[in-house]
C-alpha cells in the first residue's frame, strides 16, 4: 500500500522526470514545492517552510508561491543558474475523474528565457551545445531563443581554442553529451560559470532541414540538432521565429582569447565586471537594444576582410558629416521597440497587447527612417535605405484590430477594438444594454421604495443583487424581493427580473472574453507568416543603428578615419578611448606609435605609473575600432590589419584553477607564443616579475628573442629590467623607447610622453612615497637602495652583448677593460665644458650627466 496520496504519487512521478529543476506543482492559485524541492526554494527565494499533513509520523517539507507572482521568483532561481519546470493542469477539475491531470508544460533554463524582466536588453541570452567528434575537432552552436539568432562555429585547435571561444560569448548555459569527460565539465563550469545541460539522444527531425540551410558538413548538422532537440524538448510549443544557422567562420574574424578580452576590458571591467568603464561604455550611443546588441557582437568578432571594413567607414563618415540629418535619424530610431524580441514572442506564444502595439508603432516610423537616409549624400547610406522593407499591411490590421492602449492579459477582454467584428459587437451591445437596464432599474428602485441609499452591485459568487441597508428595510414592499444575503448593517436581495437580465449579461460578457481572446492568437498567427520580414527588418536598423552610433561617438570625442596600410603601423597623438573619457578635463597626454617591418618590437621602460600599460592597451584599442568600422582616437591612423591580438597586462591569480599570479603570466605568455604570427599583435607587460630576478629577468630576454627571431609579430614589451634595453644593440629589430619622468625638488613628476630610447630611472621609491607609505619607510628603502646600488657593479653593455646573454651574477662579470668605443677621463671633462646646460630639459640633462659618470667609471 502506497504511503503517499494520489495527488502526492503525481507530483513524485513528474519529478523524477525533471530531477534536475524546481518542480512548480499548480494547485488551485499557488505553485507548491515538496521534499528537497521545498528546502532549497525556501532557502533561495527567502519564503516560508512549511509542513504537509503536519499530523503524520513523517510530514512532507513544503512551500508555495501565489501563480500571478511567480514570474518574479522563476527569475531569481534562473538567475541563480538554475532550472524550473512548469506543472500545469491540462483538464478541466470539474469533468475529471479521480486526480486532475497535470504536466510539465514548460522547463525555464537560464539560457531559455523569455520574459522580458528576465533579460538584459542590451546583451543577447545565448544558450549554447558543444558536441565532440572522433576527429578531434568541436562543434559549437549558438541559440538565442529570444531573438532566433542561430550561429554555429568548427573549433579544429583543440580544448584551449573552445574554451576561449565559449568565454567570449555570453552565454549562460551548455548543452553537452553526458559522455564528455569529467575534467572538461568541470571546466566548463568553474571557468565559464554557466549551468551545464545533457542532450544524449540525438535525432535529425525533417523541420530541421529549413534551419539547417547550407549546412553541408555532418558534424555541424549533428551538432545543431543536439541544441534543437534540447530546446524542443524544454519549451513544447512552436518555434517559428528561429533563423536559418548561420555558419562563423573564424578565421574572418580578429581572435581574441578570453585573457585579451579581459585585460583590455572591452565589454566589461576587471574589477566591477560591469559595462562602466570598458570601451563598449565609451561606444556605445545607439538607441535602440538592437543596436547595443549588435555592437557588442561587432565588438567580441573585430572584422579581417579590409572591404567589409571600408564599406563600414563609408557609411560612418557619411552619418558623421551629415550631422543634423544624423540627429533626426537618433530620434526616430528611439521610437523604435526591439523587433528581434518581439519577433521571439510572437512566435512563442507569450505575445500581449501592448507588444503588438509597440511592433505597429515600430513600423509606423520606418517610412522616416527610410526617408531621413534618403537625404544624405553618402551613396551607400542612400543603398541602406533601400534594404528597410517591411510588411506595411501590418499597420493597417493592427490599426483595425488593436485598442491604442490593451491591458496586459490577453485573456479578460479589452483587446479589440469596436467595428473589427461582427459577433463580438453584438456581445457588446448586449452587455453594454444589460448595463444600462441594470443602472436603469437601480433609479427606478430608488423612486419607487423612497430609498436614497439603495443600490445594486456585483459580485462573482451571488452575481447581481440589490443592497438595502438595515435602517431602510421597513420601506421594501412585501412579497417583491427575495432575500439573498445578510451582511452587518444591510440586506441583499434579488428579484426574477434581475436575476434573468443578470443571466443575458454575464453570457455576452463570458461571450465577449472568449472571442476576444480567439480573435487575438487569429491576428498574432497572421503576424507569425510575417516573423523572416520583421527579423530581416530589425537586422537592417540595428546596423544603421550602431554605424550612427559610431558616427556619434567619433564626432564628440574628435576621432578620425584610419587607413589601413600593409606594413607599417603609424599613430599620430593616439589616445586611449575609456581613460579621456573618464579624465573629462583634457589632460590625456597623446602619444604616436610606429611599427614597422624594420622596428617590429618596441622594448619599454619607465617608472610604475607614468603610462606604460596604457600606452599598450590604447594601441590594441585603436586597432580593435578600427576593425570594426569605426573611427579611432588620434589625430592621424595608419593600421595594419591584425589577425590576433594577445595580452599580458595586469596581475591576476586564478584562484578557480589553483593558479599563481606567476603561473597565469607564464600560461598566457606561452598562449601568445605559441598561436601568434607575423600579422599579430602582442602585448606583453612585465613579464617575469612574479619570480625571483635573475629568473624573470632571463625569462623576459628568452621571450623577446624568441619573438624576434621565430615570430616577427608586431609587439609592445614593457619591462622594469633595464638590462634588457641592452638588446637593442643585438636584436635588429628591436628599438627601446621610455616613458618620460622628472625628478623635481625630491619627487618625481610623471609626463606621459613616449619618447625614443631606454629609461634610466624606475623611481620606485617615488611611487611609494605617492602611495604615502610612513616616511620611516621610505627613508629606510632608501639607505637600503644606495647600499644595493654601491655593492652592484654590473657588467658593461658590450660585455653583456658579447656574452650573447645578459650577466647576472656579479662574479661572472670580466675584469674592467679599456675597448674600443671606451671615452677616456680628459675626453669626459672636454665634453662635460663643450655643454649648453641652458638648452636643455632637466631630464636631458640628467640623461647626458648619467651617460658621463658611466663613462668615468670605465
Amino acid at each position: 500500500m502506497s504511503k503517499h496520496t494520489p495527488m502526492m504519487e503525481q507530483y513524485l512521478k513528474i519529478k523524477a522526470d525533471h530531477k534536475d529543476a524546481f518542480l512548480f506543482f499548480r494547485l488551485g492559485d499557488f505553485y507548491e514545492m515538496f521534499f528537497e524541492d521545498a528546502i532549497s526554494a525556501a532557502r533561495e527565494l527567502e519564503i516560508t517552510l512549511t509542513k504537509r499533513d503536519p499530523g503524520q509520523k513523517e510530514p512532507i517539507p513544503m512551500c508555495g508561491i501565489p501563480y500571478h507572482a511567480a514570474e518574479n521568483y522563476i527569475k531569481i532561481l534562473v538567475d541563480k543558474g538554475y532550472k524550473v519546470a512548469i506543472c500545469e493542469q491540462v483538464e478541466d477539475p470539474k469533468t475529471a475523474k479521480g486526480v486532475v491531470k497535470r504536466e510539465v508544460v514548460q522547463l525555464i533554463t537560464p539560457g531559455t528565457v523569455m520574459e522580458s524582466n528576465m533579460l538584459h536588453e542590451g546583451e543577447n541570452n545565448y544558450i549554447a551545445s558543444l558536441s565532440y567528434f572522433k576527429d578531434g575537432s568541436h562543434v559549437v552552436v549558438y541559440n538565442d531563443l529570444s531573438t532566433g539568432e542561430n550561429r554555429i562555429a568548427l573549433i579544429s585547435h583543440g580544448w584551449d581554442a573552445v574554451i576561449h571561444e565559449l568565454y567570449n560569448q555570453p552565454i549562460k548555459e551548455i548543452v553537452i553529451s553526458s559522455n564528455l569527460p569529467e575534467d572538461m565539465q568541470e571546466q566548463l563550469r568553474e571557468r565559464l560559470n554557466v549551468t551545464l545541460s545533457y542532450q544524449d539522444e540525438v535525432k535529425f527531425n525533417a523541420e530541421y532541414r529549413d534551419l539547417c540551410g547550407n549546412l553541408n558538413d555532418e558534424r555541424l548538422m549533428k551538432a545543431f540538432s543536439r541544441l534543437l532537440n534540447y530546446v524542443q524538448h524544454t519549451q513544447k510549443r512552436s518555434l517559428d521565429h528561429l533563423q536559418q544557422a548561420e555558419v562563423i567562420e573564424l578565421n574572418n574574424y580578429l581572435s581574441l582569447d578570453m585573457y585579451s578580452k579581459r585585460n583590455l576590458e572591452l565589454t566589461e571591467t576587471i574589477i566591477k565586471k560591469g559595462k562602466h568603464g570598458s570601451l563598449l561604455w565609451v561606444l556605445d550611443k545607439t538607441v535602440t537594444a538592437m543596436g547595443s546588441r549588435m555592437l557588442k557582437k561587432w565588438l567580441e568578432r573585430p572584422l579581417l576582410n579590409k572591404q567589409i571594413i571600408e564599406e563600414r567607414l563609408e557609411v560612418v563618415e557619411g552619418f558623421y558629416h551629415g550631422f543634423m540629418e544624423r540627429d533626426t535619424l537618433r530620434e526616430e530610431l528611439k521610437s523604435v521597440y526591439d523587433l528581434e524580441r518581439l519577433s521571439g514572442r510572437i512566435a512563442f506564444g507569450n505575445v500581449n497587447g501592448r507588444d503588438l502595439i509597440q511592433l505597429k508603432q515600430s513600423l509606423e516610423k520606418i517610412p522616416q527612417v527610410k526617408s531621413i537616409l534618403s537625404q544624405f549624400e553618402q551613396k551607400k547610406i542612400k543603398k541602406i535605405a533601400q534594404e528597410l522593407i517591411f510588411p506595411e499591411h501590418l499597420i493597417e490590421l493592427l490599426e483595425m484590430s488593436l485598442v491604442e492602449d490593451p491591458p496586459l492579459s490577453i485573456k479578460e477582454g479589452s483587446i479589440i477594438k469596436d467595428g473589427y467584428n461582427e459577433q463580438l459587437d453584438k456581445y457588446r451591445h448586449a452587455s453594454r444594454n444589460g448595463k444600462k437596464w441594470i443602472a436603469e432599474l437601480e433609479q427606478k428602485e430608488k423612486q419607487e421604495t423612497k430609498i436614497k441609499s439603495l443600490k445594486i452591485g456585483y459580485n462573482r459568487v451571488f452575481g447581481y443583487y440589490i443592497e438595502i441597508t438595515k435602517a431602510n428595510l421597513h420601506l421594501l414592499p412585501e412579497g417583491k424581493y427575495e432575500r439573498k444575503q445578510t451582511l452587518t448593517n444591510a440586506e441583499r436581495y434579488i428579484t426574477p427580473e434581475l436575476k434573468e437580465k443578470e443571466q443575458l449579461i454575464l453570457e455576452a460578457e463570458e461571450k465577449s472574453i472568449d472571442l476576444e481572446y480567439k480573435l487575438f492568437t487569429e491576428i498574432r498567427e497572421q503576424i507569425k507568416e510575417y516573423i523572416p520580414e520583421i527579423q530581416h527588418l530589425a537586422d537592417v536598423v540595428s546596423k544603421i543603428d550602431v554605424l550612427q552610433a559610431f558616427a556619434t561617438v567619433s564626432e564628440a570625442n574628435n576621432y578620425k578615419r584610419p587607413k589601413f596600410v600593409d606594413n607599417n603601423l603609424a599613430i599620430k597623438s593616439g589616445r586611449h578611448p575609456v581613460i579621456e573619457q573618464v579624465m573629462k578635463d583634457g589632460s590625456f597626454v597623446p602619444n604616436d606609435v610606429s611599427l614597422d617591418d624594420n622596428k617590429n618590437i618596441l622594448l619599454i621602460t619607465g617608472p610604475n605609473m607614468s603610462g606604460k600599460s596604457t600606452y599598450m592597451r590604447q594601441l590594441a584599442l585603436t586597432v580593435i575600432m578600427g576593425q570594426i568600422g569605426c573611427f579611432v582616437p588620434c589625430d592621424r591612423a595608419d593600421l595594419i590589419i591584425f589577425d590576433q591580438i594577445f595580452t599580458r597586462i595586469g596581475a591576476a591569480d586564478d584562484l578557480t584553477s589553483g593558479q599563481s599570479t606567476f603561473m597565469v603570466e607564464m600560461l598566457e605568455a606561452n598562449h601568445a607564443i605559441a598561436n601568434a604570427t607575423d600579422k599579430s599583435l602582442i602585448l606583453l607587460d612585465e613579464i617575469g616579475r612574479g619570480t625571483s630576478t635573475y629568473d624573470g629577468m632571463a625569462l623576459a630576454q628568452a621571450i623577446v628573442e624568441y619573438i624576434h627571431n621565430n615570430i616577427h609579430a608586431k609587439t609592445l614589451f614593457s619591462t622594469h629590467y633595464h638590462e634588457l634595453t641592452a638588446l637593442e644593440e643585438s636584436l635588429s629589430n628591436l628599438k627601446n623607447i621610455h616613458v618620460r619622468a622628472e625628478e623635481y625638488e625630491g619627487n618625481v613628476v610623471f609626463l606621459h610622453q613616449i619618447k625614443d630610447g631606454a629609461a634610466d630611472e624606475s623611481y620606485g621609491i617615488h611611487v611609494a612615497r605617492l602611495a604615502e607609505l610612513p616616511e620611516a619607510l621610505i627613508e629606510r628603502a632608501s639607505t637600503i637602495l644606495q647600499q644595493l646600488e654601491s655593492e652592484d657593479k654590473p657588467a658593461t653593455r658590450t660585455e653583456k652583448i658579447e656574452a650573447g646573454q645578459l650577466s647576472f651574477f656579479v662574479e661572472e662579470e670580466k675584469p674592467a677593460k679599456k675597448e674600443k668605443g671606451t671615452i677616456s677621463n680628459e675626453k669626459v671633462i672636454n665634453e662635460l665644458k663643450n655643454m649648453n646646460l641652458f638648452e636643455m630639459t632637466p631630464m636631458e640633462a640628467m640623461n647626458e650627466l648619467y651617460k658621463l659618470q658611466k663613462n668615468a667609471r670605465k
